[in-house]
């Protein structure tokens, strides 16, 4: 039993100031170099969201090699113990994608902290400047398929009555207006409701209290399996994180998003 252990998915920063001390938690600051170093949750580790991805046209939102994983982690001190929690001060772009990642490590024991480092400083709490040693151990990682679709997979499931594809992108990019591939326009069946539509801009960022009947209405429902994706699977971790806060029992995320997508000559593209 840990201090983490009866705590959902999404926590308040009440929550996470009076944990702490917990030796089983790993705090994970995705920001920036300059925010981190001006101020973070005490404790956190910071991670450049760049490490989070593969960062290789045309699509440098695909996962990391396995070595690079290892290397973040070990450096991160992952044991099979370990708590994390997860912020960044977007909403949950950054956050969610590492949440991804700890799916795809295997690794079931996280949270986010709902809101961010905005919502931390919003209830006044204590910011460090300093930062904790780097953890040398190495760890070897097996990695899982399952929260991740493939171009193939993806293209398999077009049509499927119990799939519903969750474009976070813009609407300018979801109609076409906007390219920023070859191809422009949007998944066929796609439906778009943009990353930052889910984020409550009254609560410090923190996740809409009406997502659920927002997502319903647009039929991106629990009954169907929930592929998510945008241009590099950074907004998109928003909504993947935001799927399994709601209870999602079938999310992937389509991490080649549509810089794979719109680029790749086999995809059918709609407008």
């Amino acid at each position: 039993m840990t201090a983490f252990a009866e705590l959902p998915l999404l926590i308040e920063p009440s929550q996470l100031a009076n944990r702490l001390d917990s030796p089983e938690l790993i705090l994970v600051d995705l920001t920036s170099p300059a925010r981190y170093a001006a101020g973070h949750i005490p404790g956190a580790r910071f991670v450049d969201p760049k490490r989070t991805q593969l960062g290789q046209p045309p699509a440098p939102g695909l996962l990391p090699e396995c070595a690079q994983l290892e290397q973040l982690f070990s450096e991160l001190g992952h044991n099979p113990n370990a708590v994390y929690v997860v912020y960044d001060d977007e909403g949950g772009g950054w956050a969610g994608r590492f949440i991804w990642l700890l799916d795809v490590i295997g690794h079931s024991r996280y949270h986010y902290l709902d809101g961010g480092l905005h919502a931390w400083l919003a209830e006044e709490l204590e910011l460090s400047t300093a930062a904790p040693e780097i953890r040398t151990a190495k760890v070897s990682l097996n990695l899982q398929d399952t929260p991740t679709a493939s171009r193939e997979y993806l293209q398999s499931r077009l049509g499927a009555a119990d799939l519903a594809v969750w474009d976070a992108r813009s609407p300018s990019e979801f109609n076409g207006e906007k390219a920023l591939a070859q191809k422009a326009g949007h998944v066929p069946g796609a439906i778009n409701f943009e990353w930052t539509a889910g984020m409550d801009p009254t609560r410090a960022l923190r996740i809409r209290l009406d997502l659920q009947t927002q997502l319903n209405s647009l039929g991106i429902t629990a009954d169907k399996e929930i592929i998510t994706h945008c241009q590099t699977h950074h907004r998109s971790g928003f909504t993947y994180l935001a799927a399994k806060i709601l209870g999602y029992p079938r999310v992937k995320a389509y991490a080649g998003s549509w810089g794979e997508w719109g680029n790749h000559p086999d995809t059918p593209v709609e407008r």
